[in-house]
């Protein structure tokens, strides 16, 4: 039984990511810093701060096998060029960057050759700017600039590494921007060409698939999935 690690698997789009491998007979082990109230059939969860190397190094050290991991652990901020405190620039790069550059640097050892899987959760913030998003537009920028370098690394082995950029997802991070922009979940889908924000399950969908074999010769990527918003001008 093939073996995927997904990181910030508690809640949001790495919960949505843990039920879909699970429901298509992976063994997960879902990893975050707080235990989900229920962790659904056929996910083991382990309590876990990626951003801590030595912690994630001893996590995936001790699973039995890694055929696929799944970066999916961050957290966003309002972060405006003159914040005069950098505490939230650096959790914010240490969650969403380091914590990605730790579980790879780690996992890559253990992945099969010609079948291994890396999928970092990235977002439409790591294609663009946003004016007071300052920290979480850098690290999101760099993990699709890590994705695409440790892709081109790893390629001899065959093991593929992809990006997955969501934009709007019906998630809590996603309500708590809302709440900071002043804006209504309606006001943010009228910004959407589809009229629509993204499901969880939807993110969840792309990211299997690129697991699958069906994906084996697909590297290097960054896939927004993000109602066409990166195609507007």
């Amino acid at each position: 039984m093939r073996a995927a690690l997904v990181t910030g698997g508690s809640r949001g789009i790495g919960a949505a990511v843990a039920r879909r491998l699970a429901a298509q007979g992976w063994r997960v082990v879902a990893v975050a810093r707080n235990a989900p109230s229920h962790t659904p059939d056929g996910v083991a969860f382990r309590e876990c701060d990626v951003a801590d190397p030595a912690a994630a190094r001893a996590l995936i050290a001790g699973m039995e096998r890694v055929d696929a991991l799944v970066n999916a652990a961050g957290i966003a901020g309002t972060n405006p060029v003159d914040a005069s405190d950098d505490m939230l620039w650096h959790a914010i790069i240490g969650v969403n960057l380091h914590a990605t550059y730790h579980c790879c640097s780690a996992a890559q050892a253990r992945l099969p050759d010609g079948t291994g899987r890396i999928v970092n959760i990235a977002s439409t913030l790591g294609l663009r700017g946003v004016a007071d998003q300052t920290a979480y537009c850098a690290a999101k920028h760099a993990v699709i600039g890590y994705t695409r370098a440790l892709a081109l690394a790893l390629a001899p082995r065959g093991i593929t590494v992809n990006a997955v950029c969501p934009g709007w997802t019906d998630t809590a991070m996603a309500a708590a921007r809302f709440a900071d922009l002043g804006i209504t979940r309606t006001e943010a889908e009228a910004g959407v060409p589809t009229r629509r924000i993204t499901t969880p399950e939807e993110i969840a969908a792309s990211v299997a698939f690129l697991l699958s074999p069906e994906a084996g010769n697909i590297t290097g990527h960054a896939l927004p999935i993000d109602g066409g918003s990166l195609a507007a001008p």
